[in-house]
């Protein structure tokens, strides 16, 4: 039994070594990209880190604004909304670490 799995020259294969053509994407428009889910979490952690005092809120809302720049593919529109999320973001931590503290509940 002789196999020819290296042997390019074979006369049985049926592919076309110059008939092939490199890839090349279809450009996408802006507003058919998927949604950024990761920066739309962003600004609603940093928006109840800022609102409800929460600083895990405000911690997370940084770390998914990380991600979203991270993986950024619309340049304006995701830049706008991570600028925002970072901005809600900082201003929870700001609040929660150097405003003044919150009233203990009382039993």
């Amino acid at each position: 039994m002789s196999h020819s799995h290296g042997n390019v020259s074979s006369g049985n294969d049926p592919r076309q070594p110059l008939a092939a053509k490199p890839y090349t994407p279809r450009p996408v428009a802006p507003e058919d990209l998927p949604v950024d889910y990761s920066g739309f979490i962003a600004v609603i952690l940093g928006v109840s880190g800022v609102m409800f005092r929460y600083k895990i809120c405000s911690w997370l809302a940084i770390i998914f604004c990380a991600q979203s720049l991270a993986n950024m593919r619309n340049l304006e529109n995701d830049l706008k909304q991570i600028s925002m999320a970072m901005m809600f973001a900082v201003m929870g931590l700001v609040t929660n670490y150097l405003g003044p503290n919150r009233p203990a509940a009382k039993k």
